[in-house]
């Protein structure tokens, strides 16, 4: 194992025990006993791994680990400390340390630690990806990322139904992207700069949902304490988008075909109607011609909605679209929540094309988000690619909590995701790919609190 190490210890005796042990590892280990001197000389020694005690006689190790990482983001700091407090952990991991080891040391253990740092900084002399060259692009929120066949074909439909008002159905399994090929839809044609108003039909109860979608009057029900526009009638002539259609009950079903062949609706508890001139575009992940056929949903309806047909391609069928996929979503995820990992080793992005992402492009990036929350430095660790034995063919790349179920993995993603969005719920439903009932009804199930 290659490495230049630096240590700043202020103990004589225990720098001569991890000389001992250290010279194992590497040949070229340079030793200080104060901070300052450390870091002054920096430039020069230019190491892989700094390796500190937290309490020193002139600055703490925090503060070595800000200045290394101010010199060098790259470059892989280790504190030891007989004080690991809460405080001082935290501060740790949001400064980036590699990790932070309690004294007095298990040196086996403490040597594992070490062989991983300087393993993991000398991948950037590697073969490796470097999403370095470009900065995230807030523009490309709103596109499909990929240059696919499949990609390809959706590309050229899309351009073909955004010139016109006619009804769109999108079908594609969960976590594909229709709400985004909606609103790609609606901002590449003649809706574009009118309002795009979404609906998942499947988050609210069928009275609920009839009141959201067509409006009511004041009186109408029990907390109907005003009068209130529904989302056909907010959406005036741009984009209504529904969500799981094939949620809807029987009887909307009846009211919403209804609205589709008269171009007009009446809103609950009220007589007058009011025009639709909104373009509808709905989605399922569900095959809505089995439902049909099983008497779940109407063929007329069915009909109406499918004037013009497009279907998502999971992600397993476009894998050549992944490495393009990945880079942006590191590059986004950098962005919003204030990170650098910017070095993708090649063995890394194979795990990721080698796996079948049963959730698709969501399960992608929320697979990302979590590797970038836990990553100690600029690489994209392989450990921290954490997915379900399902998704690899190989279980040596299995995390060690593999026999975890589902549910105490979600939860703790869900714990980690909140934490590191400080509890902000609508940007924590934001990176879940999640409604906000949904997200508040976990939050009850497993007991999650700040």
């Amino acid at each position: 194992m290659s490495g230049k190490i630096l240590v700043i210890e202020d103990d004589p005796l225990f720098r001569e025990y991890l000389k001992v042990a250290l010279q194992k590892i590497s040949k070229d280990i340079s030793f200080y006993s104060e901070g300052r001197p450390a870091i002054d000389i920096l430039p020069v020694k230019n190491p892989d791994l700094v390796i500190t005690d937290l309490r020193l006689p002139d600055i703490t190790g925090i503060e070595i680990l800000a200045g290394v990482k101010k010199f060098n983001p790259a470059i892989q700091v280790i504190i030891m400390t007989a004080y690991a407090d809460m405080s001082n952990v935290i501060q740790s991991m949001q400064l980036n340390a590699y990790d932070i080891v309690k004294k007095p040391l298990d040196m086996e253990k403490f040597l594992t630690i070490v062989k991983n740092a300087l393993e993991s900084r000398n991948l950037e002399n590697e073969k490796s990806i470097n999403i370095n060259e470009e900065k995230y692009d807030p523009n490309k929120e709103n596109i499909l990322i990929g240059n696919s066949p499949a990609i390809y074909d959706l590309y050229k439909k899309i351009g073909k139904v955004s010139s016109n008002r006619v009804s769109v159905l999108i079908q594609g399994e969960s976590g594909t992207g229709k709400e985004l090929a909606a609103r790609i839809i609606h901002n590449s044609g003649i809706t574009k700069n009118k309002p795009f108003i979404p609906v998942n039909c499947s988050a609210l109860t069928e009275t609920l949902l009839e009141s959201e979608l067509f409006g009511h009057v004041k009186g109408s029900f029990t907390d109907a304490t005003r009068n209130k526009k529904g989302k056909f009638e907010l959406a005036e002539d741009g984009t209504i988008f529904l969500d799981e259609i094939s949620e809807i009950s029987p009887a909307l079903q009846v009211k919403l075909l209804r609205v589709i062949q008269e171009k007009e609706f009446e809103k609950v508890g009220g007589e007058e109607t009011v025009p639709m001139r909104a373009r509808l575009i709905v989605a399922t992940n569900k095959n809505l011609a089995d439902l049909v056929q099983r008497g779940k949903f109407r063929e007329d309806l069915y009909y109406r909605l499918k004037v013009f047909s497009i279907g998502i391609p999971p992600l397993r069928e476009r894998k050549s679209d992944l490495p393009a996929l990945v880079i942006h979503f590191l590059r986004k995820i950098n962005t919003d929540l204030g990170k650098n990992v910017t070095i993708i080793p090649y063995e890394v992005m194979e795990l990721l094309q080698d796996c079948d992402w049963t959730g698709n492009v969501r399960e992608l990036e929320n697979t990302l988000m979590q590797a970038v929350i836990l990553a100690k430095g600029t690489i994209l660790e392989k450990e921290f690619i954490l997915m379900g034995g399902t998704n690899h063919n190989n279980n040596s790349y299995l995390p060690a909590d593999v026999k975890m179920s589902l549910a105490e993995l979600e939860k703790n993603h869900i714990k980690i995701v909140l934490d590191e969005v400080n509890w902000d719920k609508k940007e924590a439903c934001k990176i879940l790919g999640i409604a906000k009932t949904t997200l508040y009804n976990k939050l009850d199930i497993y007991g999650i609190k700040k």
